[in-house]
């Protein structure tokens, strides 16, 4: 019996999903509904379960695909691995490819927005040659900018060369403290989530990926001109949903979308943390829905 077991939650989304091979490695993924398609891609340090508040919300307008990230949620853990943005969007690539979508509406958050921007980069620049092509992208927080990032002191000492002998001292009273602290004060994460993000981290020792998945706070420093590019360059509907009370990335972030995105459209979520889809399901759902099925929207192929 394995520490999920006790999750009756986790349960049940583990098993209304699938397990598929992609080069070699278990990946979880979900796939419900009917409608225009669009995909989920969830962020760090938690997976798709993120979805769940929202889900048959969305999946009542459209076919909705989500995975687990590599290194996170169910999907595989491999030790000693070099976790790269670009191969988690050579993932998200695979899965979509797997369900035989080649376009898409897609909706990320957190490292997942990090992802999609790497995808609408592929889509945007050789849109005849991407593996999968971004019909409209709508974000939710996350480090679209290096330079308004305010990484946590765990997230940055963690990511340093001492990350690796941090991770024994990890336990659930800390990772409960840094989760909380990322929502707003009248959404609160209930005990009940942080156990079960608690356990999906430590799931399969998960818990030694995560100063290498934290390496794309560095990435983003790196790719900063081709990630931001793809932002300001996009031939495509994008829009962000920002909860204001984010400490991270929260309206900060969404004042400098302003100023560098063209034609900017941000939805901001005054009462509401790092992670609106589950503090605000409702006014993401209609914010995003809104968005994703607004005049001359289609997803299919």
């Amino acid at each position: 019996m394995s520490a999920i077991d006790r999750f009756p939650a986790l349960c049940a989304w583990r098993d209304a999903g699938e397990f598929i091979a992609v080069s070699g490695r278990r990946i979880y993924c979900r796939r419900a509904g009917a409608g225009p398609r669009l995909l989920l891609i969830h962020g760090f340090p938690t997976s798709s379960v993120d979805w769940a508040p929202i889900w048959p919300m969305l999946t009542s307008r459209f076919e909705v695909l989500a995975f687990d990230l590599l290194g996170l949620g169910f999907s595989a853990k491999p030790r000693g691995h070099r976790y790269r943005v670009k191969e988690q969007a050579d993932l998200a690539e695979a899965v979509a490819h797997h369900y035989s979508w080649s376009a898409a509406f897609v909706l990320a958050h957190d490292y997942g927005d990090t992802v999609a921007q790497e995808l609408l980069a592929r889509s945007s620049r050789e849109p005849g040659h991407a593996a999968l092509r971004i019909l409209r992208l709508c974000l939710l927080n996350g480090g679209l900018f290096p330079e308004t990032h305010r990484a946590r002191p765990i997230q940055r000492m963690l990511a340093s060369p001492l990350g690796p002998g941090l991770v024994g001292l990890m336990n659930r009273r800390g990772f409960g403290r840094s989760l909380q602290a990322l929502f707003s004060p009248m959404r609160p994460l209930s005990e009940t989530a942080i156990d079960e993000y608690w356990a999906l981290l430590q799931h399969e020792a998960g818990l030694h990926a995560v100063p290498s998945l934290l390496g794309y706070m560095g990435e983003r420093r790196r790719e900063r001109a081709r990630w931001v590019g793809a932002l300001q360059t996009a031939d495509i509907p994008l829009r962000l949903i920002c909860g204001a009370l984010d400490p991270v990335s929260g309206l900060h972030m969404a004042e400098r979308y302003r100023q560098l995105v063209p034609r900017a459209d941000v939805f901001v979520l005054d009462d509401v943390g790092h992670f609106p889809q589950l503090e605000d399901p409702v006014g993401v759902f209609a914010a995003a829905a809104g968005f994703f099925l607004g005049e001359g929207a289609q997803a299919g192929g």
